[in-house]
């Protein structure tokens, strides 16, 4: 039996730079974490090897480790510095293997730096990988394998530095929608929709030490069947969880949403994109009914829960008023929570092969593809005028004025829904400062 020490590292791009203690503490604490993909990796590895996980956010890497094989897992902002890292491991000797949404579209440039490469979520391959590379056997691209009932998906294992008091757990896995900007759902693979039993999942859950859980699911009402069963298995685990779910389902499903709420759910994150359904159509999020926008969050706040939202900004109906109209809108719904995103074009997606035809890319420069800088040419505002934009948008909704009368009127959902809109707040703040820095 030949036991391998494996390094897996996590490098997704965040502002550069390690984090400060205060930053780690808030992120650690709550479990945000930009992919469960190599917590899961590690948590499927035969037990019988060494495994190290490294988020360099965290951490230092050692790369004068004695280290059997590597795999980073990247996404496009972080690609000059995940192909650093990899041409030193293997200047070293150490085989490479590579993985997440850059490597997984670009699999050919990836294979100049690598070893092999995972494409798509990977989890199903990387034993047969690992058999492979102990067999002298590796092969250079290893592609999705099809989920199916004899697939399970791995648990996941949260070992971060510090103290954690946020579980994660994923209980289905993939979105079918395939909005045109969406790069998860567009990478090989992405699209298929898979559920986990619902007894796996629970027996998971009564696991996890932690009395609150994230579910990074991309949607939990993509089968809202599936997740009431989810929801009344739930009950009396006494755990507390936030989920992310879409606005149709959510405004006319209630049975859903009290069932969330009596299984624990603290909060809703919902991807509302745009305030106007010319944009939402034109997109592919087709579901999304802007007029039912206030009847979703009605229906979430009157079972006492927060409401997460998230909009985005550079779309081709979009122009300089949508800015000053989708705060008066958000305002307007009280939501307690907002992440303000300008459209990235990644590469894979409909949105850059339609950019790409139309020549509106202004760089390949991937270190820039965060969704908090401008990297095409907009239809109706010019790349300055979207930026600055989006800054406002931050400036205003997180003035302290507004942040303090949000959270104080959060209260009225109860301890936990207050707590999180707290925290949840000042996250926001700490990546506006970091993401948007005052002139």
């Amino acid at each position: 039996m030949n036991i391998m020490k494996i390094l897996i590292i996590e490098n997704f791009w965040i502002g550069g730079g390690k984090l400060k203690s205060f930053e780690k503490l808030q992120l650690n604490m709550f479990s945000i974490l930009p992919t469960l993909c190599t917590r899961q990796l590690a948590a499927i590895t035969p037990k019988k090897h060494s495994v190290i996980v490294i988020d360099e956010r965290y951490s230092d890497i050692n790369f004068n480790g004695k280290y059997d094989i590597v795999l980073i897992n990247f996404n496009f902002s972080s690609v000059p510095r995940a192909y650093e890292i990899a041409d030193t491991f293997r200047k070293k000797d150490i085989p490479v293997v590579l993985s997440g949404w850059y490597p997984s579209v670009l699999s050919e440039e990836a294979k100049k730096h690598a070893d092999s490469v995972l494409i798509g979520r990977g989890e199903i391959n990387w034993p047969k990988l690992l058999d492979d590379f102990e067999n002298n056997e590796l092969k250079p691209i290893y592609q999705p394998a099809k989920y199916d009932n004899s697939i399970k998906i791995p648990p996941t294992n949260v070992d971060l530095p510090g103290f954690v008091i946020t579980g994660a757990i994923e209980a289905t896995r993939g979105c079918p929608y395939r909005c045109e900007f969406c790069p998860e759902a567009n990478i090989p693979g992405g699209s298929q929709f898979y559920t986990r039993p619902v007894d796996e999942v629970i027996a998971e859950i009564k696991s996890l030490p932690q009395k609150t859980i994230m579910f990074y699911d991309s949607s939990l009402t993509i089968n809202p069947g599936y997740s009431k069963s989810l929801f009344k298995k739930m009950k009396g685990l006494n755990k507390k969880f936030f989920c992310s779910g879409n606005s149709d389902v959510l405004a006319h499903d209630k049975e859903l949403v009290r069932l969330s709420k009596e299984a624990g759910c603290v909060s809703w994150l919902i991807g509302f994109e745009s305030i106007t359904q010319k944009t939402i159509d034109e997109i592919g999020k087709t579901r999304n009914r802007v007029k039912e926008y206030s009847r979703a969050v009605k229906n979430i706040h009157d079972q006492r829960m927060a409401v997460i939202g998230s909009f985005m900004f550079g779309f081709d109906a979009d122009t300089k008023e949508v800015f000053d109209e989708t705060l008066k809108t958000i305002k307007e719904l009280e939501i307690d929570v907002v992440d303000f995103c300008i459209l990235t074009p990644f590469l894979g997606t409909p949105v850059f092969e339609k950019f790409e035809k139309e020549g509106r890319i202004l760089t390949r420069d991937w270190s820039k593809y965060t969704m908090k800088n401008v990297v095409f040419e907009p239809k109706n505002m010019t790349p300055e005028e979207l930026l600055q934009g989006v800054r406002k948008m931050y400036a205003e909704f997180y003035s302290t004025s507004y942040t303090v009368k949000r959270v104080i009127k959060s209260l009225r959902l109860g301890l936990f829904p207050f707590f999180l809109v707290l925290a949840r707040n000042a996250i926001a703040n700490m990546n506006a400062r970091r993401l948007f820095p005052s002139k």
